[in-house]
């Protein structure tokens, strides 16, 4: 995993090298507002739907993932103030990262794609462990059972 520094709803930088050093979970989303406030061509974008049930899944299975001993992160490029009002009014545990400058979806060549002049990273999870990618999960559907899929594959592996 690159070497790239994130900047995170706790205002720190999280640098993705040394997390996925450890066993961690990334899951990339377009981007998540928990308001009805995306244009109707919105829905129109394969996985763009989603991003809110997808955190809050998350959230929902956040403490069996601290059991397992799993780090986890939500990833989007969103600016980091956007991501803290969704993180503070959803109740999300976790730390949501900024990746507004795309180096990171750069770096792994994430698909991604634009909508109305605005670039997205696609929906997509990555297990990672001892600094690698350990499994990819895409595409991601239905985004609101991608928590309990991974949790699947983690306790299985």
């Amino acid at each position: 995993m690159p070497s790239v520094r994130l900047r995170s709803t706790t205002g720190r930088h999280v640098d993705i090298a040394k997390i996925s050093a450890r066993s961690a979970v990334l899951f990339f989303y377009p981007a998540a507002t928990g308001k009805p406030d995306m244009p109707k061509e919105w829905d129109m974008i394969p996985g763009a739907r989603g991003c809110t049930s997808q955190n809050c899944a998350y959230r929902d299975h956040y403490r069996e993932f601290r059991d397992l001993g799993l780090d986890l992160f939500g990833i989007s490029a969103q600016r980091p103030e956007d991501q803290k009002e969704f993180a503070v009014r959803m109740g999300i545990p976790y730390e949501l990262l900024s990746d507004s400058d795309f180096e990171l979806t750069e770096a792994l060549r994430l698909p991604a794609f634009e909508f109305q002049g605005r670039r997205y990273i696609k929906r997509l999870t990555i297990a990672a462990e001892d600094g690698r990618v350990e499994k990819v999960f895409y595409p991601v559907f239905p985004p609101d059972r991608n928590a309990e899929a991974v949790l699947a594959y983690l306790r299985g592996r």
